[in-house]
């Protein structure tokens, strides 16, 4: 008898709690982080190379920022097709073309020998690829993978963009000043080769293809077909946003964003210290340590645009980059000098920090199409960025210094400050 009541109490007795698994959603996210860290460590290579391919070839700046813009541009306008071909052929099929389209183009550079085999692998190749893994690879991730949580994994595949600088650029300059152009080239194939398998094995296109809800999703949600007129949904919305006001000042402020941040610091600022005598090393550091902060002044960014006027803040970024760009070309010096540090954390903390309050507009101005019209307004971003990347180079070659180029960017953020003000309030 107290056998039995023994073994019923033991029967009766709470067992270990089930150990939960982790959400295959976190891995699809860590691929994702992984993948767009890659694309934006590949588009910040040109920058280190513009010296020694000068050097070795006798290219002038402005031939090697032409190849920067044509990265650039791509970045921007492949964007909202990308988003297309995701619908169409899935995110894990995209995604691992684009990264064999960018191992193929840095690999190739490798032996080139003409300026026009530059601009076809570094500036189509790899802006083709690196366009392929922009915003819109992430708006898909997150939207197709979460319900809930969607604000923070969305912010944090936006850092990854900003944490690739910090990862490959020191190492990467390092390869460039001791030993030759060429080994970064080839780490770049490789890295990006290397996370190919990562991205067939552990990138799902829908969590239905592994029986499994959204993150945070309460019922199962199944597969949607293919959609074959995404592309056409993204011309016909750009059509429609185009006959309104605010679609202009906003591209037009988010071009001079593109061109004093993309096209301007981090194509030309490594290559303007070293003219002062500062270590390429040094000065990629130092661009790598922006990008530290760059994760700081975003999320505080979307924090303040939840408060305040989305207009205002744009304003006063534009108006405080612009001002900071005025003083650079006093501060640049052979060493780091702590006014020079404060630059850097001051532009860091401002460098995406236009991305939430442009958003906020887009969605207030365009309700269900903010997406795509956020879209072709980074398309904007990218088409200033490569602009600048090409005339800052002209500019270099035609009077010997950057200074001119840093004081027009300077004037230029001013007239973006006075645009994001008079963009009107939809009510």
């Amino acid at each position: 008898m107290t056998q039995t009541t023994q073994a019923a109490a033991r029967a009766n007795r709470p067992g270990p709690a089930p150990r939960r698994r982790i959400h295959r959603a976190w891995y699809v996210a860590a691929v994702a982080f992984v993948t767009i860290i890659g694309a934006a460590a590949f588009r910040s290579v040109p920058g280190l190379l513009m010296d020694p391919l000068h050097r070795e070839f006798g290219w002038s700046r402005g031939t090697i920022g032409l190849a920067v813009s044509v990265n650039l541009a791509l970045y921007g306008l492949t964007a909202p097709f990308a988003a297309a071909l995701m619908d169409r052929y899935g995110i894990r099929r995209v995604v691992a073309v684009a990264l064999t389209v960018i191992a193929l183009g840095s690999g190739l550079a490798v032996w080139m020998t003409a300026a026009w085999q530059l601009i076809l692998y570094w500036g189509f190749l790899v802006g083709l690829g690196s366009g392929s893994m922009a915003l819109a690879f992430a708006a898909t991730v997150t939207n197709r993978w979460f319900t809930e949580r969607r604000g923070l994994v969305t912010g944090i595949l936006t850092a990854a963009s900003a944490s690739g600088q910090l990862i490959f650029l020191p190492l990467l300059s390092w390869m460039v000043e001791n030993h030759d152009w060429r080994p970064a080239a080839i780490t770049v194939s490789l890295t990006a080769l290397a996370v190919v398998p990562f991205v067939w094995l552990l990138l799902r296109d829908h969590p239905a293809d592994v029986g499994l809800a959204p993150y945070g999703a309460k019922e199962f949600v199944p597969k949607p077909p293919p959609v074959t007129g995404a592309a056409r949904r993204a011309l016909t919305v750009l059509f429609k946003a185009a006959r309104t006001g605010p679609f202009w000042l906003l591209a037009g402020t988010f071009a001079i964003c593109g061109a004093s941040t993309n096209g301007l610091i981090q194509t030309h600022f490594v290559p303007a210290a070293h003219d002062h005598g500062m270590p390429i090393t040094a000065a990629a550091s130092l661009l790598a340590v922006i990008g530290v902060f760059d994760v700081v002044g975003t999320i505080f960014s979307g924090w303040l645009t939840d408060r305040f006027d989305a207009r205002r803040l744009l304003g006063a970024y534009y108006a405080l980059r612009g001002i900071s760009l005025l003083f650079l070309p006093i501060l640049l010096a052979p060493d780091v000098r702590p006014p020079m540090l404060f630059f850097i954390v001051f532009y860091g903390l401002d460098w995406v920090a236009t991305v939430p309050p442009t958003l906020a507009l887009c969605r207030e101005h365009y309700g269900d199409d903010s997406a795509i019209v956020f879209g072709w307004v980074l398309a904007s971003h990218q088409i200033g960025a490569a602009l600048v990347a090409f005339l800052g180079g002209l500019t270099r070659d035609l009077t010997g210094t950057y200074d001119v180029v840093w004081y027009a960017s300077g004037a230029l953020c001013a007239v973006a400050a006075l645009m994001a003000l008079v963009i009107r309030r939809r009510t």
